[in-house]
């Protein structure tokens, strides 16, 4: 079994169908489809059987109880038969022709290869982002160079679905150390030098964007789940970090306006992770006084300044503010 295409779920009965017929006509010898299901609670069993019933080359493992994110997604890894499993997402879907872009790319023998991927809307019509990782040419990174790859692909790194990875180097490696992080993966790839690593520039996963599981924890998530993993990784020079996540995001304006603009800074994100940190009183002024305004207010004044930014980055900002807790609440 050359691939294993790993996916850990929990309660997603309305979109994984979607997901799962994306990659099961891609299916050929040597590649198998490993679901592992993390007892959910609505019809995810129901819908997953129906759609894999008598396929040798696909499999359903149900888990007595919920390990959670990082831990059910090792669990599928120690499942799986493959020499090298893709770790897929529940709510997305493949592109055309992107597992055999994948066995091609493995045919170099890579420790890793990244795949990019498009980001659309929730019901996949909309394309907001043409290539998450804005290259146009595969790059491949000689062994040892972990920094390298982290300061060009660790945005692309934080969606788990780019990963495909020998599944021998994930078993030798400790992925407990990375459970509750919410990025085990990326644990996992830097815990250690890598071998040879792929990163390929056309898209082959299209991203359903903005039903994350994690959408009403962001700032736990990006502000300090994130950052203290990547600065935590052994062997990465700072700079390289740097590039991917400063230290402490919330002492950077854009950031954090960006989380206050979505409605995800407010006085309960503040008193749970910044009022116990170490910072000047200014500081801790303006970020009391941030959490404090109203996100309607602040809302209608950064809806003002969006015309300011990089198209790039507004597009994908006026789609999250769409999305965010502020409009959910009034819609």
């Amino acid at each position: 079994m050359r691939l294993s295409i790993c996916i850990a779920t929990y309660n997603r009965s309305d979109v994984i169908g979607e997901t799962l017929a994306s990659i099961i006509g891609q299916l050929t010898d040597g590649v198998e489809l490993l679901v592992v299901d993390g007892a959910s609670t609505d019809a995810t069993e129901t819908v997953v059987q129906a759609l894999l019933a008598e396929r040798g080359d696909c499999r359903y493992v149900r888990l007595p109880k919920r390990g959670g994110f990082d831990q059910d997604y090792s669990t599928a890894v120690e499942l799986a038969r493959g020499e090298y499993c893709w770790l897929m997402t529940d709510d997305d879907v493949l592109k055309p022709q992107a597992v055999e872009r994948v066995i091609e790319g493995l045919s170099g023998d890579p420790d890793l290869l990244v795949a990019n991927a498009e980001v659309a809307g929730p019901d996949l019509r909309t394309t907001l982002l043409e290539r998450k990782l804005d290259i146009e040419a595969d790059r491949v990174f000689a062994p040892n160079r972990n920094a390298d790859l982290l300061r060009v692909a660790g945005d692309l790194l934080t969606f788990i679905g780019a990963v495909v990875i020998r599944r021998k180097l994930w078993i030798a490696r400790d992925p407990g150390r990375y459970f509750g992080t919410e990025f085990v993966h990326v644990g996992v790839i830097f815990q250690a030098p890598l071998g040879r690593a792929l990163v390929v520039a056309e898209p082959l996963v299209r991203i359903r964007y903005g039903r994350a599981g994690w959408a009403m924890r962001a700032f736990e998530v990006w502000m300090v789940k994130w950052p203290r993993l990547v600065w935590g990784l052994p062997g990465i020079d700072n700079a390289a970090k740097e590039a991917v996540t400063p230290r402490e995001p919330w002492r950077r304006t854009r950031p954090l306006v960006n989380m206050k603009a979505q409605g995800c800074y407010r006085l309960e994100e503040y008193r749970r992770w910044l009022r116990p940190l170490d910072m000047g009183a200014l500081t801790r002024l303006c970020l009391v006084a941030l959490a404090a305004c109203p996100d309607a207010l602040f809302g209608a004044v950064f809806s003002l300044l969006l015309p300011k930014l990089e198209r790039r980055d507004r597009t994908m900002m006026r789609f999250e503010l769409r999305q965010s807790r502020l409009n959910r609440r009034h819609s």
